[in-house]
């Protein structure tokens, strides 16, 4: 029998806790017997410290008795993504050599969430060094959608959004470079935003200059990662780019009327870009319908994308070759061979390659600017297509379609990448056969808590997330 309190909300949780209702010892409980019952369906936690767990949520009972000022993630449990590095716990990066890879510290972010009273419990799954939108590794395994355990959870922070709709935790970290946050949300049925790039420290790596990669939060629902993410953010002297985001103000609380008067473009293919399968614009396109019904100014339209995806290829084949070039070379079999590939083309790339491409991305940054002088949002798929099967490394045709490479089916969010903007994924539907899709949503730069609370009416209006795996993965 499920423990009804998996699948209650981050928010509605430390409400429960601070009034005692509820304790941390409780909740931690709770998660960790889902996990027990429901871990080897859908593989997403592939590293746990239940003592250790135990003991911190002892520990944040014992705080609360005697009356010490709390975090505002006081006793929620979490699995960090397993590229971010955890001390005393291992983390792999998802390939077997960093098998028994034990950090001394925490990345910033993870320092973060547990500062703000979380209860770490262990470490969710990821591909190969976090390279692609499908999560199997050598390692460790495939993790699994829990709304269809055949079908991928997509990636590359596929084992925290199969996490979250799991019921093992009710908040989840993430990284982004090509859609790492939005894919799996909208494979899973959750939330995931890819930050504005410098409103979460790029202090986990060893360039501050490569905006392409940013970590950032998951939830069940908008308003559970809105929590996640007011721990996340705020400067850091190790990143001189990063920022103290002004808060926003905003009167009421989220209501489907956010959305009246809004100027949305809706780019259902990225101006004619991409390929994108009938059964994700089925869902997509009746919301669309409904926002103009609410008052919204829906229009077909889209930022200007032209050159995005060169910039984006360079610059992450650049940044792939500096990190694992050597390596490749000393040994050719370490890698999988799509991520070999990656590397490779980054060797053949000059300076003057990736000085272009930053020039590109420099150019799109601006275009995008002037854009949202004429809209206020952006809407699109965040995956071209749903759920494909798990045993697949990658699709190979959208609607008749052939893909070249393991990159061109994850174009509909790595496409914004280069434009510097904050971009999330939210609960949009369900195909005929049950698997989620998500709703992609794209802000001016900076206006992530705007975008968030956005995301927080749509819900209301689609009222997809609270629909949880009803499947084998429940039984």
């Amino acid at each position: 029998m499920m423990n009804e309190m998996v699948y209650r909300g981050a928010v509605e949780l430390t409400a429960l806790l601070r009034s005692r209702e509820v304790s941390a010892v409780e909740v931690l409980e709770a998660h960790l017997e889902q996990i027990d019952r429901l871990n080897p369906l859908v593989n997403a936690v592939v590293t746990i410290d239940e003592e250790g767990a135990r003991a911190a949520a002892a520990e944040a009972d014992r705080k609360l008795a005697a009356g010490v000022a709390l975090g505002p993630l006081h006793g929620l449990p979490i699995s960090f993504k397993d590229t971010a590095r955890t001390a005393g716990m291992r983390t792999t990066f998802g390939h077997p050599r960093h098998a028994d890879f034990v950090p001394d510290s925490n990345d910033l972010h993870v320092q973060r969430i547990l500062d703000a009273g979380a209860i770490r419990v262990g470490k969710t799954n990821v591909p190969e060094y976090a390279a692609g939108s499908h999560t199997f590794n050598r390692l460790f395994g495939t993790t699994r959608n829990p709304y269809d355990p055949s079908k991928s959870a997509g990636g590359s922070s596929g084992g925290a959004a199969a996490a979250l709709a799991s019921g093992f935790q009710p908040i989840a970290d993430g990284s982004d470079m090509g859609g790492s946050l939005r894919n799996p949300a909208s494979f899973c049925n959750v939330v995931g935003l890819r930050p504005t790039p410098g409103m979460v420290p790029n202090t986990d790596g060893g360039n501050v200059f490569f905006p392409l990669g940013v970590a950032g939060p998951m939830g069940r629902t908008a308003e559970d990662t809105a929590l996640l993410f007011s721990a996340m953010r705020g400067a850091t002297p190790d990143d001189p780019f990063s920022v103290f985001p002004a808060e926003e103000a905003h009167a009421g609380e989220p209501s489907p009327q956010d959305f009246a008067g809004l100027r949305i473009a809706y780019a259902p293919t990225l101006g004619g870009r991409i390929p994108v399968s009938r059964d994700v614009l089925d869902v997509l396109d009746p919301q669309a319908k409904a926002l103009a019904e609410l008052g919204a100014h829906v229009e077909i339209d889209c930022p200007d994308l032209d050159g995005s995806d060169e910039v984006f290829r360079v610059l992450r084949a650049a940044s792939f070759h500096a990190a694992w070039g050597d390596d490749l070379d000393a040994d050719p079999g370490l890698f999988n061979h799509f991520l070999a590939g990656n590397i490779r083309d980054g060797a053949g790339l000059s300076g003057r390659d990736v000085f272009r491409a930053e020039e590109g991305m420099t150019r799109l940054i601006r275009k995008a600017a002037e854009f949202f002088t004429r809209y206020d949002l952006v809407i699109a798929p965040a995956s071209q297509l749903a759920p494909f099967d798990a045993d697949l490394e990658y699709p190979t045709e959208i609607e008749g379609e052939q893909l070249e490479n393991y990159l061109d089916w994850m174009r509909a969010p790595y496409l914004f990448t280069p434009l510097g903007l904050p971009a999330l994924s939210v609960p949009a539907g369900f195909t005929p056969s049950g698997l989620p899709v998500g709703l992609q949503m794209v802000g001016a730069r900076g206006s992530d808590v705007r975008l968030l609370r956005l995301a927080s009416a749509f819900e209301q209006l689609s009222s997809c997330s609270a629909v949880h795996p009803q499947g084998a993965a429940v039984l």
